[in-house]
């Protein structure tokens, strides 16, 4: 199956935070989208392992992505290294996307960053013909995305672009809800974290809302590009 577009994150959340408008705003467009898993994130102070993989698809089938996957690695503990890099690489050459997006270059927790690099890292790497993977005892061709773009998550890093989401925020905040162990539940007994409080998920509209002003629509989502963004006509930027 020959994906779009298809997203990483460290952790089952991560996507629909950093680009759950996006996605939807995509698959509305009749894109075929994917979302990967690094982790299960097992390590999370609430909920377990078992509880975000339900969420985790069921944010899934509120985007309308029609894959995900979770690679299974050690929640904060997974490295970039050859043996993480080839697993993506399997999965970049099973779904062969034009544009992949992964996390932010520099976050608060430690597996975002790493997470961003050992994917931008393992896109190069896949378009190596002398590197050799399998799936399913098969033989796989080279594939490396046309372009990897970095979603923002918790520190406020400046965005190289930004995309309209205004028609969307609806959806992005229905995904990211799914995770009902995560996020905030007055009728939990489970302890604060800082993403468990409302002030949190008030904070993922707030820069929604910020990044949209600055375009001049309601809502929009940023993102930062490893290369200079091209055009062919600068009517595109009107």
């Amino acid at each position: 199956m020959k994906l779009d577009i298809l997203v990483f994150g460290a952790h089952p959340d991560d996507a629909e935070l950093g680009a759950g408008g996006t996605i939807a705003k995509e698959v509305s467009r009749g894109k075929k989208v994917g979302i990967i898993d690094l982790t299960r994130g097992e390590l999370g102070t609430r909920g377990s392992a078992e509880i975000r993989d339900k969420e985790a698809a069921a944010a899934a089938k509120v985007l309308g992505v029609i894959v995900r996957e979770n690679l299974k690695f050690r929640d904060g503990f997974f490295r970039n290294d050859e043996h993480h890099q080839m697993e993506i690489i399997k999965i970049l050459r099973k779904y062969r996307p034009n544009v992949v997006l992964c996390n932010t270059i520099e976050d608060r927790h430690i597996d975002h960053a790493r997470g961003s690099e050992l994917v931008s890292n393992s896109c190069f790497l896949s378009g190596l013909i002398k590197i050799e993977t399998q799936l399913d005892g098969e033989d796989q061709e080279a594939w490396r995305p046309k372009v990897v773009y970095h979603y923002i998550q918790w520190k406020n890093i400046k965005p190289d672009f930004v995309v309209d989401i205004s028609g969307f925020i609806s959806k992005k905040t229905d995904a990211i809800e799914a995770y009902a162990s995560q996020f905030h539940d007055p009728d939990s007994d489970e302890p604060e974290t800082p993403i468990s409080s409302k002030t949190f998920i008030d904070s993922v509209h707030y820069r929604a809302r910020d990044l949209g002003r600055l375009i001049g629509q309601d809502y929009a989502e940023g993102f930062t590009a490893e290369r200079l963004l091209a055009i062919d006509s600068l009517d595109a930027l009107i």
